[in-house]
């Protein structure tokens, strides 16, 4: 695919494990108050590729949640890092090995890595890694319509997303109706964080197969443009990858990251395909 990849910088940001936070007791959609296990620290039990539906747990970030001590060093590690940019270790017994940027996650302002199995089951938590971020400011020189962001270059190269008749057939899991899309909508920007799948209505999450997500799944959100901050478009599409788990809270589910969105219809053309996964495409990664 033609992109101005010779124009694109990377740069390096710093991060350390963000230790989990309880304030207390809170209210689920049903009225039940809940005090679930939640974001933050190092996920030993939940990877990408694993499904993020019915966790004992509440936006639940697989992997390694990240985060930088400053408040500004810290979005810029958010907006700055792209899903599929590399990861090192800097400390610790696992030193040197490498992983991968899985997602960001608006509010609680995490940046996810996501590492192999061995490496997450012989972390401490005390970690901190060095993300060598690239691809804020990508752009496909032929698809002008189609907006990017929050994706490495080398991650797209290797998705089979395939250009036809002028345009973009992307492979997803699955097609979401704008109307369950819930929290974050009104965020000014979708470079830095998510918004959420509302999982309320289960006949909804059964006909639209959001029951069946996984971390990592690719989907596709209708008629909503994302270029700066998502709202409803008539013919819009965006396309992101799941990046936290299901929710108790009302209006809220998994989170979506967003990776490319456009305001025209038919730029951006869905394509069910069930291993739409980040785990099945970060395996054609020669770096990894």
């Amino acid at each position: 695919m033609n992109i101005n990849q010779d124009k694109l910088v990377k740069i390096a940001l710093n991060a350390k494990v963000d230790h989990p936070r309880v304030s207390g007791f809170y209210v689920g959609y049903d009225g039940k108050g809940r005090m679930p296990i939640g974001t933050g620290g190092v996920v030993y039990s939940h990877a990408i590729g694993d499904s993020c539906m019915n966790i004992a747990g509440d936006h639940i970030e697989p992997g390694v949640s990240m985060a930088n001590a400053g408040p500004k060093e810290n979005h810029a590690l958010e907006t700055f890092s792209c899903v599929g940019n590399e990861v090192k270790i800097l400390n610790g017994e696992q030193k040197g090995k490498t992983g991968y940027v899985s997602g960001t996650h608006g509010g609680v302002d995490h940046t996810m890595a996501c590492f192999p199995p061995d490496v997450i089951e012989n972390m401490d938590g005390t970690e901190t890694f060095l993300i060598k971020a690239y691809g804020q400011g990508l752009k496909l020189l032929d698809h002008p319509d189609v907006h990017m962001m929050n994706l490495d270059p080398d991650l797209l190269a290797a998705m089979p997303v395939r250009e036809e008749n002028g345009a973009l057939s992307w492979p997803v899991v699955t097609i979401v109706p704008a109307h369950l899309m819930g929290s974050g909508l009104g965020s000014q920007t979708m470079m830095e964080g998510d918004y959420d799948i509302m999982t309320q209505d289960e006949a909804a999450n059964k006909q639209y197969g959001i029951d069946k997500l996984r971390f990592g799944d690719f989907v596709a959100i209708q008629d909503h443009d994302c270029t700066y901050g998502p709202h409803y478009l008539r013919g819009a599409m965006s396309i992101g990858v799941i990046v936290h788990s299901d929710s108790f809270t009302s209006g809220h589910g998994p989170g979506v990251c967003v990776v490319a969105t456009t305001k025209k219809e038919g730029r951006i053309v869905p394509r069910v395909e069930a291993d739409a996964n980040l785990k099945t495409y970060m395996e054609g990664i020669e770096r990894l």
